[in-house]
């Protein structure tokens, strides 16, 4: 059987401090080089990525290796542009925070001609580099902190899943949906994947591909990042018009519940109603954090904090996007045409 050609893509911005290590992961893979495309797609960095970028290419000049530049600076855009350029038979997404195991490709490849899916990917391994950002990586990693999402928690079998990150897809998916939808600044890829398995695609995520994806470095960019999760959350429910899983509904009932027991608190002049959600979520914390810490206890400190940021930055972030984006319920978008350069 012919082996196939791939194209990695990477859509990045400002990764000084990880691109090499992700790219150089992708230039290790143990797959015929000749038959890998890679396709930097980079939001016009304004720190040293662009030259890092440039001196790997120039270590590898036998190597089909570009640099592109996405002046939409944002995720989908450059998926986008990289795809219209793309010649690879299978597309694998690979994040600029991550890197991938040498046999990637390899698995990957494997799983899609032993499953038949139309995208594979595996359980992603978060870490961090300070005592914070584990912490971070930890609480990512746990059913408390995100909910039952299998590529994040990790799994033993392999199974058909909802979405997982770094996907590798057969060419013909795209020419069929389209690209990344271009107005959601995050969620594009869950967006994508909920397209898929809504057209009857399926997604397989294998234990066996494994990579790294390195954690946030402090709290506030975590609530950024989360709340901007809750906020565009919004979007990819209306456009696909259905919940891809009730667990991203559990933080915006979580905040309302939180906000409602206290002003219930002051409306009645009852104190103690404040603990009426307070009280259970801080006992539910405190436990979770304590069981997470297991493996390394210093982090225990920070723990409760990086939970409680998860939940209620991206349940407020989805409550922003309910009122932001409330007159565009049952705007469902046609992503075919809004995908750049297809």
């Amino acid at each position: 059987m012919k082996t196939p050609t791939i194209t990695i893509i990477l859509p990045i911005r400002n990764e000084a401090d990880f691109i090499a290590r992700s790219l150089g992961a992708v230039m290790a893979q143990d797959y015929p080089p000749e038959l890998v495309q890679v396709l930097i797609a980079d939001g016009m960095s304004d720190d040293t990525t662009r030259k890092i970028v440039r001196d790997v290419i120039a270590g590898h000049p036998e190597r089909d290796v570009r640099l592109l530049d996405n002046p939409g600076r944002i995720v989908p855009t450059g998926f986008n542009r990289a795809l219209a350029e793309a010649t690879g038979e299978i597309i694998v997404r690979v994040d600029g925070h991550c890197e991938i195991v040498p046999d990637y490709l390899k698995r990957c490849l494997d799983a899609l001609n032993a499953t038949g899916a139309e995208c594979v990917g595996g359980p992603v391994e978060t870490v961090g580099d300070t005592l914070v950002a584990e912490a971070i990586a930890l609480a990512q990693s746990s059913p408390f902190g995100v909910g039952c999402v299998a590529f994040r928690t990790g799994t033993e079998n392999g199974r058909f899943v909802d979405t997982l990150a770094f996907g590798a897809y057969r060419r013909d998916v795209f020419s069929r949906l389209g690209g990344y939808d271009e107005e959601l600044v995050r969620n594009q890829d869950d967006e994508f994947n909920f397209r898929l398995t809504q057209a009857g695609g399926k997604i397989w995520l294998d234990p066996s591909i494994r990579s790294t994806y390195f954690s946030r470095a402090s709290l506030g960019k975590l609530l950024r990042q989360y709340f901007q999760y809750g906020l565009y959350k919004v979007r990819v429910i209306q456009k696909r018009g259905a919940v891809p899983s009730w667990r991203h509904l559990v933080p915006g009932a979580f905040v309302l519940a939180l906000v409602g027991s206290l002003l219930l608190a002051v409306a009645a002049g009852q104190s103690l109603w404040t603990l009426a959600v307070l009280g259970p979520y801080v006992v539910a914390n405190l436990a979770a954090s304590l069981w997470t810490a297991r493996s390394n206890w210093s982090t225990l400190p920070v723990l409760p904090v990086a939970f409680a940021i998860l939940h209620i930055a991206y349940g407020t972030g989805f409550l922003a996007g309910l009122w932001r984006w409330r007159g565009r319920w049952g705007d469902r978008a046609t992503v075919l045409t809004q995908a750049a350069g297809l």
